[in-house]
């Protein structure tokens, strides 16, 4: 690599620590990573004018990529203000407080539903399923709504995505990647998953429990939740026969957007889309009913909270997504095709380096495809790196004479967790933004955890290499 290029490796990586170490320290990071993008641009353009376009392009390709995102979030909680303005979330919740009596209940329950639907279609869409109905029981029962963030994210976008058992997207790049059987791989990551989920999902659970107990988290009512609006307001305009209808419709629309989902084999953004169309008519339908001769702007007045609820959230986020973007497949669509042809992009550039640099036995093998992983996961996608962790060990198992499988899904579930995700901050807007808990401490919540989590795998994966 050249000197320039070496240079913009070595400035995403010091940029990459000091935006580490801001959110550790509770501060902001906008303006760390506006810099950053800045200090990159000219690096490899060496034109100011260039470089300065480079910010605000770089911010227009953040919100393009987190647009989808943006929107079901926003709908999403304009169809959840509707429901708790009108009453009929306490009717369709009833039968769960009888079923989550406690925090603990809450917590596992929570999480295992989501990682059942997750492994179907993709956490995104189960994030918008889940979020609105059981965050209320989880509140009412003691489980802060940082937790209920936490079992949704661990549970759904760790466990279920990294395995990705039944879609199996993430096993069929690792194996292609390093030259195996979809099968191979994820019968090598059976054990690795089930240890990264039980230490991870354990030690999140015994933080959250000993953080209650010493009053560091606390329980907000409902009625502080910014999510839910405010409770009740419109209740007196609907009938009690009229909120049974519309609580016992309203899960029947999402049970048949469920079954189209398997028959029609929708997956990611195309389930996310239908569930986010689903959202829209129960809006629609709910404010027609409840405001006659008004539900024409209160249903344009229900979409703007939303979106001012929407945009509020992803904000803060959009500089960093910007910034982390631009180790992938956005610096050429940011900046312009400045990086040479034998690069993969900033961020596998760094894992090949750090692939190529270490010595090679089972232990070292096992901790650097776990490096690796985390590293190509920092762009936060979590899949796009997963490819070159599948090469990576495909390499290793040459020079080790074996555990091609054991390395390739290492590599994958560090990437997954590390991107697809649980640690980096734009991945995990969707759960943060449903529980309208900030984003960046759902981060720092999730990181003890699942540091501890990917070493003990790391641990397990020696054995079995």
């Amino acid at each position: 690599m050249g000197v320039e290029l070496i240079t913009l490796h070595w400035i995403y990586v010091v940029f990459i620590a000091l935006i580490i170490g801001f959110m550790v320290m509770r501060r902001d990071t906008s303006l760390i990573c506006i810099v950053g993008i800045f200090l990159i641009a000219i690096t490899a353009t060496g034109s100011l004018s260039h470089s300065v376009s480079s910010i605000f392009n770089s911010f227009i390709y953040a919100i393009t990529e987190l647009l989808s995102t943006i929107l079901v979030i926003s709908i999403i909680v304009a169809m959840s203000k509707t429901l708790t303005s009108t009453g009929i979330n306490d009717v369709m919740i009833s039968p769960f407080s009888k079923l989550i009596r406690n925090s603990t209940m809450a917590y596992w329950t929570i999480g295992i539903l989501m990682m059942i639907i997750s492994w179907f279609f993709w956490p995104s869409p189960a994030v918008a399923l889940l979020g609105a109905v059981l965050l209320p029981v989880a509140l009412r029962v003691g489980l802060p709504a940082l937790g209920v963030a936490v079992a949704m994210n661990l549970f759904g976008h760790g466990i279920a995505l990294s395995g990705d058992f039944i879609i199996q997207a993430a096993p069929k790049l690792t194996a292609d990647a390093a030259g195996l059987q979809v099968n191979e791989v994820i019968q090598a990551s059976i054990p690795l998953v089930i240890t990264m989920g039980i230490v991870t999902t354990i030690a999140a659970f015994f933080l959250l429990k000993r953080d209650m107990k010493r009053g560091i988290l606390k329980v907000e009512g409902l009625e502080n939740n910014a999510l839910l609006g405010e409770q009740g307001e419109d209740a007196a305009l609907l009938s009690l026969n009229q909120k049974r209808f519309f609580a016992l419709l309203i899960p029947l629309l999402f049970a048949i957007d469920v079954a189209a989902m398997f028959i029609l084999k929708l997956q990611g953004g195309d389930a996310t889309a239908l569930i986010g169309g689903t959202s829209i008519f129960i809006l629609i339908l709910i404010t027609l009913v409840t405001h006659k001769g008004k539900g024409l702007e209160k249903t344009t007045s229900y979409l703007i909270d939303g979106f001012q609820f929407g945009f509020k959230v992803f904000g803060p986020v959009i500089p960093i997504a910007a910034f982390f973007y631009l180790g992938d497949s956005g610096f050429g669509k940011i900046i312009g095709d400045y990086l040479p042809a034998a690069s993969q992009g900033i961020v596998n550039d760094l894992g090949v380096a750090l692939a190529n640099i270490v010595p090679l036995n089972q232990e070292v093998g096992a901790i650097t495809l776990t490096a690796v992983g985390a590293i190509t996961g920092l762009d936060g996608s979590g899949f796009s790196g997963i490819s070159l962790a599948g090469s990576v060990a495909n390499l290793f198992s040459h020079a080790l004479g074996g555990g091609a499988a054991t390395l390739t899904a290492l590599g994958q579930i560090s990437a997954i967790w590390v991107g697809g995700g649980t640690l980096v901050p734009w991945a995990i807007i969707p759960v943060a933004a449903i529980c309208n808990v900030d984003v960046f401490e759902l981060a720092r919540r999730n990181l003890l955890p699942v540091v501890i989590g990917l070493v003990v795998t790391t641990i397990v994966a020696m054995f079995l290499i």
